[in-house]
């Protein structure tokens, strides 16, 4: 997650809620459900492609950065049934595989990536956010080790873009939620999503106008295409869905004719 002001309940609102703009039943549930979760919690992942599991620690009173999300579990799910959908069809598979992931909160993507695909990934977020990712990070490091995955855990605001690295692929999840965040996101992603690097997002539709503003500035930009969806949870009305992003297709211009 990237954003500074996270510590309201209106902002865990934000994430408790499935919604569309014009619906605002179940509000007020939702805010008691978010004032229940004001207690430091661990979550464990089991990775059955590698028999080893993660644990996650979620710190809900420090804001949305610090939670878990559906999303991110849909996409280690993805991940763990089918590594090789971060990668584009056509490329080949570096090794170890360069990952880098946005707005990475409490680092369960990142983290499982790396324990999956053996890859490096850099995690990524604001500065206040870092000292938890690095927690989780030195806490997995035992699944890992054995597969020569590694993490780094570096700041990142959005809009800005780590200059002295290359990456294979972005990862992301659970990203589009503040509409002024939409402009920096893509201006990082134009950045690094190029020649066969794809960015691969989980999201879970909160907001139909929000989703459909960001969705209609990202297709300017790249082709997006689904990779998965999930069915909705029980009570909730969509399911999460994973997209790959990749760099715009330029036609190719025809000689002329001599």
């Amino acid at each position: 997650m990237a954003d500074e002001d996270e510590d309201t309940n209106v902002d865990l609102l934000l994430f408790s809620t499935l919604h569309d703009d014009e619906d605002e039943a179940g509000e007020e549930a939702a805010l008691d459900d978010a004032a229940a979760q004001w207690t430091p919690n661990q979550q464990h992942y089991l990775l059955r492609s590698i028999g080893d599991t993660i644990v996650i620690r979620q710190l809900p009173y420090r804001g949305l950065s610090f939670q878990l999300w559906p999303a991110a579990s849909s996409l280690v799910s993805l991940l763990d049934h089918n590594p090789s959908a971060l990668l584009l069809p056509t490329s080949p598979s570096p090794i170890p595989l360069r990952i880098l992931e946005l707005g990475s909160g409490t680092g369960l993507v990142g983290i499982a990536a790396a324990a999956i695909l053996g890859a490096h990934v850099t995690l990524t977020d604001l500065p206040h956010v870092l000292p938890n990712l690095r927690f989780n990070a030195d806490s997995n490091a035992h699944a890992l080790v054995p597969r020569g995955g590694s993490l780094d855990v570096r700041p990142l605001s959005w809009g800005d873009s780590l200059d002295d690295s290359v990456f294979d692929v972005v990862v992301a999840s659970d990203v589009v939620y503040y509409e002024h965040l939409f402009d920096p996101l893509l201006q990082t992603l134009e950045v690094l999503v190029r020649g066969e690097v794809a960015f691969v997002m989980g999201h879970l539709r909160r907001w139909k106008k929000r989703d459909s503003v960001f969705f209609r500035k990202a297709r300017k930009l790249f082709d997006v295409a689904v990779l998965h969806t999930d069915p909705p949870l029980p009570g909730s009305r969509n399911g999460v869905t994973i997209y790959r992003f990749t760099a715009k297709k330029r036609a190719v211009k025809a000689s002329p004719e001599i």
